[in-house]
């Protein structure tokens, strides 16, 4: 193990992730964990967001932050997750929810 960290996600944001999952039809939702090297004005230095696509992206869609936190133990030896040889499965949009009101 290389690192420990804890997230706090406040109680609307998890209902409210919640209801565009259940909107959507989805089973789930993706996060996006970031981890800086410096800590912000309440000692935090992870911040998490729904994962965005390629196009999201590149359009600069406003990310919906999910939580913030900090690492609290570490080894020093963070190292990227190889990749498996089976894809994913990704939920493709349905148009029908084009211009809708949701966060993400």
């Amino acid at each position: 193990m290389s690192a420990l960290g804890e997230i706090y996600i406040k109680k609307e944001t998890l209902e409210t992730l919640l209801k565009v999952v259940t909107k959507k039809a989805d089973k789930g939702v993706s996060i996006t964990i970031s981890i800086s090297d410096e800590t912000n004005g309440y000692g935090q230095n992870i911040s998490s967001y729904v994962s965005q696509s390629k196009e999201d992206r590149e359009s600069q869609k406003p990310k919906y932050y999910a939580g913030n936190g900090k690492v609290f133990w570490t080894d020093g030896k963070i190292v990227t997750a190889e990749k498996k040889d089976k894809p994913r499965a990704s939920s493709k949009p349905d148009p029908e929810d084009e211009g809708d009101d949701l966060p993400f």
